[in-house]
């Protein structure tokens, strides 16, 4: 749905954010089911291989997951938000291009549907414009593809 660039300075210093949200036919429970597993990303995230718990918490405040890609690369998360069947907000503390990101995934109930919002704050030091908002651009990429195998999954199941 949207990236946007929110700031930038003459040192190489960027924020932006990327939002995307998706309609999805199916309940509360069932959608939270899927996005409130912290360690289920490789039913649904785009290109993830394997997701392992650093963390004796699995599914709330506090819960830490390494994601593994298919690509080998690595990316180290930690829960940062929790409201079951509302919304969950991580942050990457390793293994992506930047210097800050936090996520959130929120639920809005839609009658007998769902709507899943997906967005995040990214923060990069020392970077360049042009390839600061190719980030942008991947990632908004990212997020439409999850959610939408993310959907297809819950749906085809209902």
């Amino acid at each position: 749905m949207s990236k946007t660039v929110l700031s930038h300075n003459k040192n190489g210093s960027f924020s932006g954010m990327v939002s995307q949200s998706i309609t999805i036919n199916v309940s509360v429970s069932t959608l939270w089911k899927e996005v409130g597993n912290f360690g289920g990303l490789s039913d649904w995230v785009l290109d993830v291989k394997k997701t392992e718990f650093l963390s004796k918490i699995k599914n709330d405040v506090g819960a830490a997951r390494k994601i593994m890609f298919s690509d080998g690369s690595t990316v180290i998360e930690y829960a940062v938000g929790w409201k079951e069947k509302e919304y969950l907000s991580y942050i990457a503390t390793s293994g992506l291009p930047l210097d800050g990101y936090h996520a959130t995934l929120s639920i809005t109930p839609k009658g007998k549907s769902c709507n899943l919002g997906w967005s995040s704050f990214l923060i990069s030091q020392d970077s360049d414009k042009k390839k600061f908002e190719e980030f942008l651009t991947f990632m908004e990429s990212f997020y439409s593809k999850s959610l939408e195998t993310l959907k297809e999954n819950l749906e085809k199941a209902t």
